[in-house]
């Protein structure tokens, strides 16, 4: 059935005048007045043109938290741009005063790792379910963090008996996720007098300082502050049973999308995680028929799916844990529901229908606080299930890290449907006896899942790897560490090195960080183009991030000790000694923070741009040196300390004619009004590494007198220049004065102009992802490789690579790869793949990274790939007296790819590498 337009409005304003009538006259508690927002802000949430900021929400929780015995607050972290972050813990009273006992209990169920089923289910039945809400991840979709305000104030305030059982049963953690951004965009939204000329668009500036919209893709790098407070309460901390993300917006024609989640989802993960989302998600529908809330999708019904690690509600899969995500229609605006064909009739994906109509944010408000009290319903409902499963999931994960184990993946099943194919063509009436034999293919014994993963400590890179084990520390992962050299199943390691044991709770992220994964062919129907993944289709961070590790796939013993905190970087060795001279290698990324920072402080430093023999020893392609002065060698045991580089002293008189004098490069960094988010992961690196940088646009472009400035301009995948500037219109209404800088586009009237004079005239543009296109336009000699024969592009039924891990064969004599070694796994995301046309080469065209292999693919999915073989992805182009450096890959991607950082680095130097 669909509800009229005027049934319904007559429903959900009934519905609406219920919870704030009950929100607003609930007797409070004995002895407590409990101030609300409309007391607070002269305002309800949820009111037409009206958006509280964050600093007035911790003024108010601040206040609630005096206000009530139901509620503490706890500071768990600092955000980019200096913010507290606060977490509200809502309970009963007498749930408050046992609150150390309630977390340690569902620290123990987690983890699982000293108990057995009896105590486990007694420690379920003593326990409270932890249930985690937020809001305002993505600053914009304001609803988010307006419904948490709205949800404290109730959680505190109500007396109501299923409120009541809530309090009894529940410990809610309420966190407000993106503080920074929630200041910006309400603050943004509010600015103007009139509320009716307010407007969520053109806000001017990412509402991340570096991730923008990627803040919710960080959840299994953690590289940004916010995520890696969320982290430390999810996984290091309280252990929620249930974590639930508000998003927006819903998909057209519905108010919200809720959970069921559609195919694929993960094969390493518990089979318990997607039968307990589904439960937790009807528990959400059936809420929403039962008051008569129409308008609510699931499955089908929108793109999501619970393949991908790394977003904020998907990596708790990977930790057992229950992960829900609702995109909700709405805005501070009023706004229409459009009309949606393919929506009106009942169906799963759609059970209950709504019609086009009016829209208020008032009516967003009472779904999501309908949504929040179902989960929180279902979690005191089942709160000792919910408990106990947390622990049966990690025990689970325990046991198959223990023994022989095989996870099943498509490949595998392929094999299986291969020979059965086989055998059904010779032999048709006896196939379907062979099952041991396919049993055998899928237990093939050199299959098995690892026991462990051991992380050599003397790899090239040890302070990378490093960085890959601290990553897997915030997200909870037990880490040993070698006390003495290892011996295990005939291979020695150094003391130092890492052991990562399969046999641990965690176990399904343990494998979704070192093995591939393997996406299935999602295909509609034979001969149709893919259905795209919801984010990335491969990920493995250790390949991303170039750890050198083992895996070991039989029991062992060793001497190892549980690493306690963070894993330090081992402090590089200095000479003890001054030295006239001292070198490092590229072999680091940390070799180039080293660079910057003795560059800044004044310090005379070279580079060797060939292996020679100096000072006594022979020194690589591409290592520094510095000469060394009164400080110098204070400052290089400073950075072996703090970045864990190696100094050795150079004997002997040096020719500095065998060398090329380094200075530090003045870098031009391409962002745009509004923020670019490729931008900002950008400067999160340069920063992390301490390169030099302005954010540069596109009106400090077409200014032309480039040159002069900079000496390196980088172009960040979104930087495309565009053809036609009324394409792409910059805002224009009511920008501030403080940011009309920054508006406009680049474009091949103006910008390109400016960009071939600066190169001309000696200066270096690098050009990553999508911006490698500029090849084109600057006329380089090269073609797409990914063409038919009739140089079209190829279809996405021939070809389809989304975001996945693809190998490239090296060049490492060419100065962009210095230092690297001859093969590197690079992130691709269906990006630019070149060949080079009759006369690049004479033209000065090198390359330095492509594929040779028609089966490139590491990790994800690769439909078509075959194409690639022999592409170049990395290539340096002469151009008058400057160089292009084009890199197909995103080797900065969202912060991950530390094991191809080194490409852009030695990028950034190229035109100090003697190379011309």
């Amino acid at each position: 059935m669909i509800l009229s337009v005027p049934l319904f409005d007559k429903l959900a304003r009934h519905s609406l005048a219920v919870v704030l009538a009950v929100a607003s006259v609930t007797t409070p508690l004995p002895a407590q007045r409990i101030t609300s927002p409309l007391q607070q802000f002269g305002h309800a949430i949820g009111d037409d043109y009206f958006l509280i900021n964050y600093a007035q929400l911790v003024d108010y929780w601040q206040k609630l938290d005096r206000q009530s015995d139901r509620m503490t607050l706890e500071r768990i972290g600092t955000t980019a741009e200096g913010r507290p972050m606060w977490m509200a813990i809502i309970t009963s009273a007498e749930n408050h005063r046992r609150l150390s006992r309630y977390r340690e209990i569902s620290e123990r169920l987690a983890r699982a790792e000293t108990l057995n089923d009896e105590q486990a289910h007694a420690l379920a039945r003593e326990g409270k379910a932890i249930v985690w809400i937020d809001g305002g991840l993505h600053a914009t979709e304001v609803l988010g963090a307006q419904q948490l305000v709205q949800f404290v104030y109730e959680m505190v305030s109500r007396n109501d008996p299923e409120t009541q059982r809530f309090l009894k049963d529940v410990i809610l953690l309420a966190v407000l996720v993106n503080p920074d951004g929630m200041d910006l965009v309400s603050n943004w939204y509010m600015r103007n007098p009139d509320p009716k000329k307010r407007s969520l668009s053109g806000v001017p500036r990412l509402y991340h300082k570096y991730a923008g919209h990627d803040n919710n893709r960080d959840s299994y790098m953690a590289a940004l502050p916010e995520t890696r407070a969320i982290d430390s309460i999810l996984f290091r901390s309280w252990y929620p049973q249930i974590m639930y993300n508000h998003h927006q917006t819903g998909p057209a024609g519905s108010v919200l999308f809720a959970p069921p989640f559609r195919d694929p989802f993960n094969y390493n993960y518990d089979p318990l995680i997607p039968v307990a989302i589904d439960l937790v998600g009807a528990a959400i529908h059936n809420r929403f028929i039962a008051e008569g809330k129409p308008g609510a999708t699931m499955r089908n019904g929108a793109s999501f799916s619970t393949w991908w690690n790394g977003g904020l509600r998907t990596t708790v899969y990977f930790h057992n844990m229950i992960g829900l995500l609702t995109e909700t229609f709405g805005s501070p605006t009023p706004s229409q529901i459009v009309l949606a064909p393919d929506r009106l009739l009942p169906s799963a994906s759609t059970p209950y229908p709504i019609l086009p109509q009016p829209w208020h944010f008032a009516q967003s408000l009472a779904y999501e606080l309908s949504a929040n009290r179902a989960v929180l319903d279902v979690a005191s409902k089942y709160r000792e299930d919910f408990l106990y499963n947390i622990y049966r999931m990690g025990r689970n994960s325990i046991e198959r890290g223990s023994r022989d184990n095989w996870t099943l993946t498509p490949k595998l099943v392929t094999r299986v449907e291969e020979a059965a194919a086989k055998d059904s063509a010779s032999n048709p009436r006896s196939w379907r006896q062979s099952t041991e034999k396919y049993v055998r293919l899928l237990h093939d014994p050199a299959s098995r899942d690892a026991r462990a993963y051991v992380i050599p400590s003397d790899q090239r890179d040890f302070a990378t790897a490093v960085r890959f084990i601290n990553a897997l520390v915030k997200n909870g992962i037990t880490i040993h560490r070698a006390r003495a050299p290892l011996a295990i199943n005939g291979r020695s390691y150094p003391a130092g090195s890492y052991v990562v044991l399969a046999a641990q709770a965690f176990r399904p992220h343990v494998l979704d960080m070192f093995e591939p994964q393997n996406h299935p062919d999602d295909i509609p129907y034979p001969g149709g183009p893919p259905t795209p993944p919801y984010d990335n289709a491969g990920w493995t961070l250790a390949y991303q991030m170039g750890v050198q590790f083992d895996r070991i796939l039989d029991s062992f013993n060793a001497p190892l000790e549980k690493l306690t905190g963070f894993a330090p970087v081992p402090a590089g060795t200095v000479p003890s000694q001054p030295a006239a001279w001292y070198a490092w290698t590229r072999k680091t990324n940390d070799g180039f923070a080293a660079l910057n920072r003795l560059l800044r402080s004044g310090e005379e430093v070279y580079t060797v741009t060939k292996s020679v023999p100096l000072g006594g020893q022979r020194l690589p392609q591409g290592a520094f040196v510095v000469r060394g002065g009164p400080s110098t060698l204070s400052r290089l045991r400073t950075l072996a300390k703090d970045r864990g580089v190696s100094f050795a002293a150079v004997s002997g008189a040096i020719e500095t004619s065998e060398l090329t004098k380094l200075r530090l490069p003045r870098i031009a960094l391409w962002d745009e009004y509004g923020g670019s988010i490729s931008s900002g992961w950008l400067r999160l690196i340069f920063e992390e590494f301490e390169f030099p940088y302005d954010s540069v646009f596109a009106r400090d472009l077409d200014a032309g007198n480039l040159r002069q400035r900079y000496d390196v301009i980088v172009l960040p995948d979104e930087a495309r220049l565009v053809s036609d500037t009324t394409a792409r219109p910059p805002p224009t209404v009511n920008v501030p004065a403080e940011w009309q800088h920054r508006v406009g586009v680049i474009s091949e009237e103006k910008t390109l102009p400016q960009l071939r004079r600066f190169v001309d005239d000696g200066g270096t543009l690098i050009a990553l992802g999508s911006a490698a296109r500029i090849a084109h336009q600057l006329q380089l000699r090269l073609t797409d490789a990914v063409v038919d024969s009739a140089g079209k592009p190829l279809p996405r039924a021939r070809y389809y690579v989304p975001g996945s891990i693809l190998k490239v064969a090296v060049d490492t004599t060419n100065p962009v790869a210095w230092g690297l070694p001859a093969r590197v796994d690079v992130f691709f995301d269906n990006s630019p793949a070149f060949r080079f046309g009759a006369g690049a080469s004479v033209a000065g065209m090198r390359r330095v990274a492509w594929f040779d292999s028609p089966s490139p693919l590491r990790s994800g999915w690769a439909w078509g790939a075959r194409v690639l073989d022999g592409a170049v992805e990395i290539a340096t182009a002469k151009l008058g007296r400057g160089d292009v450096i084009l890199y197909g890959p995103e080797v900065y991607f969202r912060s991950q790819p530390h094991g191809a950082f080194r490409f852009l680095f030695n990028g950034i130097y190229y035109s100090q590498s003697g190379a011309r």
